[in-house]
This record gives C-alpha cells, sequence and structure tokens, in this order.
C-alpha cells in the first residue's frame, strides 16, 4: 500500500509539472493484518498507542521518483518496531510529553522526539523509520547527476 500510495503521489504531480523529476513518499503501519492511520485525536492515539504496547509493528516506507507519466525509480523499504509494555499511566505520560505530534504521525509516535521512549527495540534503517528510503533514493539521484556530492 505504501508502494501505491507513493507512486500515484509521483505521477500526479508529475502530470503537472512534465518537465521534472518528482519525488512521491509515504508509510503504512501495520501490526498483524491491522493497518494504521494517523489519529484524528488524542483519544484515538491512546487507543493505538495501547494496542501497540509489547508488540512489534512494521513501518513500510516507499519513495517513487517519476517524470511526466514514467516512473523512474521505485524503493520500498521495512522496519520492525517493537513497542515495550506500558501501562495506562506511562501511555498518558506519553501523550503529554509528545503533545501535537501523538496525531502528526501514523502510530501515535515520532521516533526522532519522545516517541523514541516507547520503544525496547528497533530492526531497520533510521531513514525508514522518518518515512522516505533516503539511502536508495539518493543513491539513485546520484546516478542522474543530481545529488550534491558525486
Amino acid at each position: 500500500m505504501a508502494a501505491l500510495l507513493a507512486k500515484e503521489k509521483a505521477l500526479h504531480v508529475s502530470r503537472a509539472h512534465r518537465e521534472a523529476y518528482v519525488i512521491g513518499a509515504d508509510q503504512t503501519l501495520a501490526l498483524g493484518s491491522k493497518i494504521f492511520a494517523k489519529a484524528e485525536d488524542r483519544a484515538q492515539a491512546r487507543a493505538q498507542l495501547k494496542f501497540m504496547c509489547g508488540c512489534t509493528h512494521n513501518l513500510h516506507s516507499a519513495v517513487t521518483v517519476a517524470k511526466g507519466d514514467e516512473i523512474l525509480f521505485e524503493s520500498i523499504s521495512t522496519a520492525r518496531m517493537t513497542m515495550r509494555p506500558l501501562n495506562d499511566v506511562q501511555v498518558e505520560a506519553y501523550l503529554d510529553l509528545a503533545g501535537e505530534a501523538a496525531t502528526a504521525s501514523v502510530g501515535g509516535y515520532q521516533l526522532e522526539g519522545a516517541g523514541v521512549h516507547l520503544f525496547e527495540r528497533i530492526e531497520g534503517d533510521y531513514f525508514t523509520i522518518l518515512g522516505l528510503p533516503l539511502l536508495p533514493l539518493l543513491n539513485f539521484l546520484r546516478g542522474l547527476g543530481l545529488a550534491p556530492l558525486p
């Protein structure tokens, strides 16, 4: 799903800007067969966090580069995130600390902020967790001579 969303974003913009290289990216979070979206409010963020406590979920991040109607590059990567068991008091303390960030990201956390406190194990690339498989994208862009360093 992340790959499809990234592709559609890139194509949508690239059709309006046919000579530009357009980057589209997206991320999904799945725990078993359940797929998460950004929480609409604190109550939904709380419910998502409580569902994930003590479990391992997957973050799937995808990036696509398009030009006109053509897909030039696609990459998807997955990070496995194991959330530590948390009680209700800890979840509320996290939500207080995170503030609006709890509804700004899928899963209710941002690893680069207070969300790091929620985890006991992380497997995968940091940029995948942030939502953009940056290393493969940069490698592709360097091949086109579009990255600042050779």
